[in-house]
């Protein structure tokens, strides 16, 4: 088993972990979180109920999330060299259900065919094809991501980040907690249906960052204007995951 996702223990969560065996684990390398408030009504039509928006303050947030994934693999199988190693872009807001906060995520640009057409069936979750680079240099991240998914909205991301300082852990009440501690996701289909998919991690690792965003469309298919003051960042360099399959929270007769 991935040992180090769940060695981490449980007690930070705000709901136990499934008793059922876990369906994927994972590794998440050099992540940034970069969010921005935004008003909850620009927001709420883009979310299928029953679900509804999670707001901190009275203000929804949007992350744009890139990272590198490696190990990637399902329970009681080695992570294969062909698709267990690549990097991945998020578009996400934050949503809740039956008292059970979690990520809705925009679209997922990943730059793994395999993975991406995986993610798609398995998880019902809008992965993009996507040319990318993840690399290293003197500390520092450079990252670039081209959405190339054939019928899909264009999508570009180009920036360079750091960390800037140690770790720390977000205190309770915190906005920094609020964003990033989230245990479980929110994905539907065309005809209402909507699934959530549990996850557990150790507590994020953050650190303060600094970031050089030079080009960022991610948010352009929702025609969503990002606010131009500076996102809010945060730094993480490893976090171990661990996946559940999806259970139905919400099936429309018929589906």
């Amino acid at each position: 088993m991935s040992g180090d996702a769940l060695r981490a223990g449980t007690a930070h969560r705000p709901w136990p972990v499934p008793t059922r065996p876990w369906a994927l684990a994972m590794q998440w390398h050099g992540l940034l979180f970069m969010h921005w408030p935004v008003q909850p009504a620009a927001l709420g039509p883009l979310i299928p109920p029953p679900l509804e928006i999670d707001a901190f303050d009275g203000a929804a947030w949007i992350g744009v999330v890139p990272f590198h994934m490696t190990g990637v693999h399902p329970h009681y199988i080695p992570a294969p060299p062909w698709i267990s190693t690549f990097p991945e872009l998020n578009v996400r807001t934050y949503v809740t259900l039956e008292g059970k906060p979690g990520v809705w995520f925009f679209s997922l640009d990943a730059a793994n065919p395999l993975a991406v057409r995986g993610a798609r069936v398995a998880f019902h979750l809008p992965y993009y094809d996507a040319r990318m680079v993840f690399a290293r240099d003197n500390g520092r991240v450079r990252y670039t991501s081209r959405r190339t998914h054939r019928g899909a909205p264009p999508a570009e991301f180009t920036a360079q980040y750091r960390p800037t300082g140690p770790v720390v852990q977000a205190p309770d009440g915190s906005i920094d907690r609020w964003l990033t501690e989230r245990y479980c996701l929110y994905t539907a289909n065309r005809r209402g249906a909507v699934w959530r998919g549990e996850i557990h991690h150790a507590r994020w690792p953050l650190q303060p960052a600094e970031a050089e965003i030079e080009r960022n469309t991610m948010t352009d298919p929702l025609r969503l204007a990002l606010p131009a003051r500076p996102p809010l960042l945060h730094f993480a360099e490893r976090q171990d995951v661990v996946a559940w399959t999806l259970t139905v929270v919400n099936a429309p007769r018929g589906t």
